[in-house]
């Protein structure tokens, strides 16, 4: 793929973007750290390579954010965490980083987290949470764990940044937030550099404007690692040469909506709107039955993520004395109840679930749903141990799936609505495509016009 950004030049666009969190960021909250001299540098780089008549990157002068669990040279990574305060400076960057660098992208800043990503809401008491860009009077949820990045790319203030999704921390953001985010297949992208969660189920993933954009990040991103295990069970790059090939001829399987229980009427309206899109864009749709329904995908798979955080940070749980936030605490607590024969037996379940679920879908190219049963709550009276922030998103950590989030409209009260385009493990390039496809019928997705860099 080749990508022709918009005709200004790298470090105009750092700047404009620069300006725009200025502005902003009392309100937004969403930057963890500025990194201005390493953005500006790449900038000027850049340009001296354009200048030059040298090969511009497909990213070229693409200012891109980074979710603050993802290492940049020269730059600490505190995840959130207060623990973290005095972290040193990491000393090199992260794959995900140095290849969207060499791409041609430049990195802006680093974008607030839940707390050690531990949590779907994107709520963070230590260090405040980040203000969701589609309601400036009342400060609804922006969704995590990647909230800062969410915030950012779906205020327009940049078009795109990374994060990370264990149980769905890329697709929330991006459903409450109104952007795209790319749930990627767990192998085809190294995780090394990235502070983990869950090793078993952690990926990382682009949150972008357009989808073309996801691609673009995806294909400089992708490839072995030496230092990630799951990377040597890629297939090998993926193509996404078809990313505009269209709908025409694919069979989707959409879950019917009585099958996802918490769905608010918003929703419910939205996610119809969109399966019709789906038909115009020329896929057949057709209902699909699945071995469970997605929140029951999530009670059978929740206790696998938690017990992994657990043995990953027991240290600060155990030790009342540490920064670590009590709600995070609570959260990853329940993992010291699974013992070693239960997670034996969570992974052995885990298998079965999966050979189960590609047996239903066989016939599907891909499956939708909506990425979120509801639009962003108020932060204010939020119940944090309400799993419906994430019954959707889920599943396709557990089954080892790609996952999709495209925005599809906004409802009345001016809130973005999200589907969720599923595929198989490795299919990353077709929910792409499909997700192309269904953005060509949409059109254009606004921004919050007050808020979007100038």
């Amino acid at each position: 793929m080749r990508f022709t950004p918009p005709p200004a030049n790298a470090v105009h666009r750092v700047k404009r973007a620069l300006d725009a969190i200025d502005r902003h960021e009392n309100k937004l909250h969403a930057v963890a750290q500025r990194i201005d001299d390493i953005a500006l540098a790449d900038a000027h780089r850049c340009d001296a390579l354009a200048a030059a008549a040298s090969t511009a990157g497909p990213l070229h002068g693409v200012p891109f954010v980074i979710k603050d669990i993802i290492d940049i040279a020269g730059v600490p990574t505190r995840s959130g965490s207060l623990t973290r305060a005095d972290n040193p400076a990491a000393t090199r960057d992260a794959p995900v980083v140095s290849r969207l660098r060499a791409a041609g992208a430049v990195p802006l800043v680093k974008s607030n987290t839940v707390e050690f990503a531990s949590g779907g809401w994107g709520t963070n008491a230590n260090i405040g949470t980040p203000w969701n860009p589609w309601d400036l009077e009342n400060h609804r949820i922006p969704g995590g764990s990647s909230s800062g990045t969410g915030v950012l790319v779906g205020s327009g203030i940049v078009d795109a940044g990374l994060g990370t999704d264990t149980g769905g921390s890329v697709r929330l953001p991006a459903s409450f937030c109104g952007c795209v985010g790319l749930k990627t297949s767990i192998g085809l992208i190294s995780r090394s550099g990235v502070t983990p969660l869950s090793p078993t189920l952690d990926t990382v993933g682009p949150l972008t404007r357009t989808v073309e954009l996801a691609a673009l990040m995806l294909e400089a991103m992708q490839g072995q690692d030496i230092n990630d295990a799951t990377t040597r069970e890629s297939p090998g790059p993926i193509d996404l040469s078809d990313l505009q090939r269209g709908n025409q001829g694919l069979r989707i399987g959409f879950i019917a909506a009585d099958a996802m229980p918490g769905l608010s009427d918003d929703v419910r309206t939205s996610y119809e709107s969109a399966l019709r899109m789906l038909e115009q864009s020329g896929a057949s749709v057709v209902a699909c039955e699945l071995p469970h329904t997605p929140p029951g995908y999530q009670d059978i798979g929740k206790h696998l993520s938690i017990c992994e955080s657990y043995t990953t940070y027991r240290d600060l749980i155990e030790d009342d004395s540490s920064r670590l936030n009590d709600v995070v605490r609570a959260r990853m607590s329940v993992g010291k109840t699974v013992s070693a024969a239960d997670l034996i037996n969570l992974h052995r379940e885990r298998d079965r679930a999966i050979a189960d679920f590609d047996a239903a879908i066989d016939a599907f190219d891909a499956i939708v749903m909506p990425t979120t049963p509801i639009t962003a709550p108020l932060l204010d009276g939020l119940d944090e141990t309400d799993g419906i922030v994430g019954s959707n998103t889920r599943m396709a950590n557990y089954l080892e799936l790609c996952a999709l989030a495209i925005p599809i409209d906004l409802t009345p009260a001016g809130l973005p609505t999200s589907l969720q385009i599923v595929g198989r493990r490795f299919s990353d390039a077709l929910v792409l495509r499909i997700g192309a496809a269904f953005e060509k019928v949409r059109g254009d997705f606004s921004v919050p016009s007050d808020l979007s860099a100038p």
